[in-house]
């Protein structure tokens, strides 16, 4: 029979294209979702769920479900036995973070010890948290590696991971039966390569390529390009861009490794390599045929200039690394974005 996962957050961006690879590696997920950042679809499911049943012709059990909401938890963990869970929801832009520090910290963090002891009172002990690489802060060093300092974060956002961190480490400390794995993104973009499930954000999107995309589409007008006074070869911030299909693959590699009863392990899923906005501005303009019309702006507060993974401890020790290259993540991007021009509310791919 297969294995139950739990997958919070999972109607949205990176926890929808999850699913598809948990379904596709023999697992039986059952997702939650409050809505925060996901597409409310046909009969109350996010459209992200609705299109993954179509085209992998499933049923997926779904339940809106807000992990404030301890009660409701607990009455979701009576109803299912799970070996894990994957652990995506909560609140993810780093600017918003800044201006509203104190709701970053209410729902990211008491979500997720709500969730903890509710797993602990259901002898649940396998999880796979969804971190990021803003817990390393302004890099002291690169590429960034699993043993690189920790907690010097410049937004309230990457706070509130390395506090969850914090919590999930000192847990497995004093629950010996406990086993987490804490996986560190780097920047996730692209999309599922049927152009049916993609990244949707609702309102002015927080990140750079949803933005660029929608430039490209003609939704939006002109990106806004965040200084370009920084120390980098051509003065705007450096990331690493990863496939969104090669990071949900690190979740099922992940899933496995706590099999072996490995206790409390980090690893930083990225490629390796550190590409500029502006770099990421011509690739989406040859990915699209499109002009992308881009203005300088200031920095934002919080941003820091580049930040790209050492990725070699997940291949040595998960067996995974990413497979995508920048042409084809920009031109999954496209395709999703070309077929979608207002995202899920489109009804052109349904």
């Amino acid at each position: 029979m297969a294995e139950k996962v739990l997958v919070t957050g999972g109607g949205g961006y990176i926890g929808s294209h999850c699913v598809v690879e948990l379904i596709e590696a023999g697992y039986h997920p059952v997702v939650v979702d409050n809505f925060s950042n996901a597409v409310r679809g046909e009969g109350d499911v996010p459209e992200s769920i609705r299109r993954i049943e179509k085209f992998l012709e499933t049923s997926i059990e779904f339940h809106e479900l807000d992990l404030l909401d301890q009660p409701g938890l607990e009455k979701l963990f009576k109803k299912h036995s799970f070996s894990a869970v994957i652990h995506f929801a909560g609140l993810k832009a780093v600017g918003e973070s800044v201006e509203q520090p104190l709701r970053y910290y209410r729902v990211n963090l008491t979500a997720s010890m709500n969730l903890l002891e509710v797993m602990q009172a259901h002898k649940v002990h396998n999880l796979v948290f969804s971190s990021s690489a803003t817990v390393y802060g302004d890099p002291q060093r690169l590429p960034i590696d699993e043993q690189h300092p920790v907690g010097g974060c410049t937004n309230p956002y990457g706070q509130s991971k390395y506090f969850i961190e914090e919590m999930i480490k000192d847990h497995c400390k004093a629950e010996k039966d406990w086993n987490a794995m804490l996986l560190r993104y780097f920047n996730p973009i692209g999309a599922h390569s049927s152009g049916l499930i993609g990244e949707d954000p609702q309102g002015i999107p927080n990140n750079l390529l949803p933005y660029v995309a929608q430039v490209a589409v003609g939704r939006r007008e002109c990106l806004s390009v965040y200084g370009k006074d920084y120390d980098t070869l051509d003065g705007t911030g450096v990331r690493d861009y990863i496939h969104v299909v090669d990071l949900a693959k690190g979740h099922i590699a992940a899933l496995k490794k706590l099999k072996d009863g490995c206790g409390c392990k980090v690893y930083n899923l990225g490629t390796g390599t550190g590409y500029s906005v502006l770099q990421m501005v011509k690739a989406m303009e040859k990915a699209s045929g499109k002009e992308i019309k881009y203005k300088i702006e200031p920095r934002r507060e919080g941003d820091i200039a580049s930040c790209y993974a050492d990725p070699h401890l997940a291949d040595k020790e998960l067996g995974w690394k990413a497979k995508f290259d920048l042409e084809r993540m920009c031109e999954d991007l496209w395709r999703w974005q070309s077929k979608n021009p207002t995202g899920f509310s489109d009804g052109t791919a349904s």
